[in-house]
């Protein structure tokens, strides 16, 4: 199979050359320093299960998209809007596109809802036909510790799964190109659950921890604070209750699982600090949208959404 990445970062040059070892035949789409360490050096990756170093070819074209059986977003969500129509575009007419953005995906409601928290006007849906679209959760967590370089932290996890629940072919064909470079990747029948699962923990910890520049684990050490991210959790909860999603575990078990990651900073707190925008819309964004077609309340969460779009807005 043929895999392009797109917005190969921290997440996707990870996952393009775990591809690459595997012996996938991957392209990655990248731009500024970065992308020019990446062509010159190849992806050298630093990882407690052991270090690996691949040169898969990089670019900054997206027509190189054309190519691919498979293009793996990777993208912040905010960042697709912009360019989804060049990505619709260059793709395939049988490529399938995994779509591995945090929080609530433009495919989650197609084709009978749209939420502008996520889709602005509609923009990506229209240029990326949900027959494309194969959903992911990722759970692994890494960051760009110099260009062309990769730590990995923690975390292997990519679950995959079709909007309708289907257990494809493809799905099982991409299962095992991503099990050959060293990641897990379960395909799941019910991948809104998934992401309804990371999606609260990322509502509550990612806000927090940009507001505060506190580490997963330092978020825990106050009763104040846990109390604070137990609101958000409990109405996200309600939320997902509403669409008919069951939560796998309970509010306490998630805020536990959360602390116990200890000393790690939040992918927010990590775009904070290093200048780039902030993922609102697609998590605290489309909590609060949902939350109003419901008439539920959500105070905490609107509160906390409120503050990050400032922070955010404060420093463009």
């Amino acid at each position: 199979m043929r895999f392009a990445v797109v917005g190969a970062g921290a997440i996707g040059a990870y996952v393009g050359a775990a591809l690459a070892r595997g012996g996938a035949d991957v392209t990655l789409i990248a731009r500024g320093p970065h992308l020019r360490a990446m062509q010159e050096h190849g992806v050298r990756v630093e990882s407690p299960r052991g270090d690996f170093h691949v040169h898969p070819p990089a670019t900054d074209d997206f027509d190189a998209i054309g190519d691919a059986d498979v293009v793996f977003l990777a993208l912040k969500a905010h960042s697709l809007p912009g360019v989804a129509d060049r990505i619709g575009a260059a793709l395939a007419p049988g490529a399938a596109v995994i779509a591995a953005q945090n929080g609530i995906p433009w495919w989650y409601f197609e084709p009978d809802l749209r939420l502008e928290s996520v889709d602005p006007g509609g923009r990506i849906a229209a240029a990326i036909a949900v027959e494309h679209v194969i959903g992911c959760v990722i759970y692994c967590s890494t960051e760009i510790v110099e260009p062309g370089v990769i730590r990995h932290i923690e975390g292997r996890r990519f679950a995959l799964g079709e909007p309708d629940g289907e257990r494809s072919e493809r799905c099982a064909r991409i299962s095992e190109a991503f099990r050959s470079g060293g990641l897990r990747a379960p395909v799941e029948t019910d991948l809104r659950e998934q992401i309804w699962l990371k999606l609260i923990g990322n509502v509550a910890f990612n806000a927090a921890s940009a507001l505060t520049g506190a580490t997963l684990g330092e978020l825990g050490s106050r009763p104040e604070m846990v109390g604070v991210l137990r609101a958000v959790l409990e109405e996200c909860a309600q939320v997902a209750d509403a669409l008919g999603v069951t939560l796998p575990v309970t509010v306490e078990r998630r805020l536990e699982a959360g602390f116990a990651v200890g000393d790690h900073k939040t992918s927010m707190l990590q775009d904070l600090e290093a200048g780039r925008r902030l993922e609102t819309g697609c998590l605290s964004g489309a909590v609060v949208e949902l939350a109003d077609s419901f008439d539920i309340p959500v105070p905490t969460t609107r509160a906390l959404h409120a503050c990050t779009v400032l922070l955010d807005e404060l420093r463009a």
